[in-house]
């Protein structure tokens, strides 16, 4: 017997049970950025490896240790994307969307890291992404700040996401911070933990965002990146938390958060909850002004950030604000029995889905006796089940009787099916 094939660690199926949340989360976030006048993308899965060494940085965990790499046939170095936002820009600088414009983009899809599998992170994982280019004002800012908070509204997550921010200035000053942290952090050696030590050499900024308990009371009275911040990005920050505040978006300003992406200056930021235990970060991001650039296009300023949908997911059902019609149910199942009755099954289902959008009608399949297909009927959550037979065919008339309520079967006139259903359905 052969061996069973099954899905790669940390790369999972999503199951019909567990489409129909997806599939809620997904008509949140299309419908509420649509009302703010974002346009989807859709960028290929598959980049140049090169993509993402000259935007994410060769020195990150991203690049060294967890990208997806091959060479195809040609030879080329290949990867499976492990963030939207360098593909994004890549493509709106290839199609000319870029130059001389502003744009209000997004875009979602799976992306893929070798890291070790837990709960709320995966190897294959879906963001939802929003990248803003030819914008270089705190208004931006505030306003990807804005759209989130409704988003968190309308999921019911308000109480539960919390919006920290900071500003880590522009590369020149944080090239000055970098050098005051290595020469204050250089001090303390061995007494940083293995990932710091490693980063000390690499990424010091990145230490600042450890977990580690020994290497945060070291970072207690080390040097602040707010003492190395440049006028401009002083002055951004501050007007972006005065339109948070006119807005009424609270917000905790966090001098330690940084990212781990090398594109990121000025404004960086997260949300993050509390009912997650350490996979607390639901959405993050913030501007990368030089990335067009870095990446052979003219300069331009953008902003954006990304959300996990797995951990959004996780967080619904943890909750349990997933609403409980969700699943959607179907409303009509049509039963059979007999050549004659299956045909006119299938042009009474026809009908109903012309008369009644939106309304789910399924028609019965695989033969079977009226009992075993009323279990099925029952099995859907059809509100009505649709009875036929040769009787019913010969008489011109349809069976309806009622699944979810203790009202009898009655016969309805063949021609008057859709409108008997359309009112029994009314309230569904």
């Amino acid at each position: 017997m052969l061996a069973k094939i099954q899905a790669i660690r940390g790369m999972n199926d999503i199951l019909p049970e567990q489409t129909p949340v997806w599939q809620f989360l997904e008509a949140k976030v299309r419908a509420l950025l649509r009302s703010y006048g974002y346009q989807e993308i859709r960028m290929p899965v598959v980049e140049q490896t090169d993509l993402f060494r000259r935007s994410i940085g060769e020195v990150t965990d991203i690049v060294e240790k967890e990208m997806y790499t091959f060479d195809d046939r040609n030879g080329d170095s290949l990867t499976l994307r492990p963030e939207g936002t360098a593909g994004c820009v890549r493509a709106a600088e290839e199609h000319g969307l870029i130059f001389n414009q502003t744009r209000r983009l997004w875009y979602t899809g799976p992306m893929f890291r070798h890291e070790r599998p837990q709960k709320g992170r995966y190897r294959q994982f879906h963001q939802i992404g929003v990248e803003c280019f030819g914008m270089d004002g705190p208004d931006i800012d505030a306003e990807l700040l804005i759209l989130t908070a409704r988003l968190w509204q309308s999921l019911g997550l308000q109480d539960h996401a919390h919006l920290e921010l900071n500003s880590i200035g522009t590369a020149e000053a944080r090239k000055a911070y970098r050098q005051a942290l290595v020469e204050y952090l250089g001090a303390f050696g061995a007494d940083l933990d293995p990932d710091s030590q490693r980063r000390l050499l690499t990424n010091p900024l990145r230490i600042l965002d450890s977990k580690n308990p020994e290497t945060q009371r070291i970072l207690e009275k080390a040097p602040s990146l707010e003492d190395y911040l440049d006028d401009e990005s002083k002055a951004h920050f501050g007007q972006l938390t005065g339109l948070l505040d006119a807005a009424g978006i609270p917000y905790r300003v966090n001098p330690r958060l940084v990212r781990g992406l090398d594109y990121y200056g000025k404004t960086v930021f997260e949300w993050v909850t509390e009912s997650l235990g350490a996979q607390g970060t639901i959405c993050a991001g913030g501007r990368y002004d030089g990335l067009v650039e870095q990446l052979g296009g003219r300069p331009a300023p953008a902003v954006g950030f990304a959300m996990g949908m797995e951990r959004l997911i996780l967080l619904l059902e943890t909750l349990e604000l997933v609403p409980g019609d969700v699943h959607g149910n179907a409303d009509v199942y049509v039963t059979a029995l007999g050549e004659p009755a299956i045909r006119e099954a299938f042009a009474v289902s026809d009908e109903l889905r012309q008369a009644l959008p939106g309304r789910v009608v399924i028609t019965h399949c695989g033969g079977g006796s009226f009992k075993s297909q009323m279990k099925k009927a029952d099995r859907s959550g059809a509100a009505i089940a649709l009875i036929l037979g040769e009787n019913e065919v010969s008489e011109g008339v349809v069976g309806v009787k009622p699944l979810r309520s203790d009202d009898a079967q009655i016969t309805v006139p063949r021609g008057s099916v859709a409108e008997q259903l359309a009112g029994m359905l009314r309230d569904r």
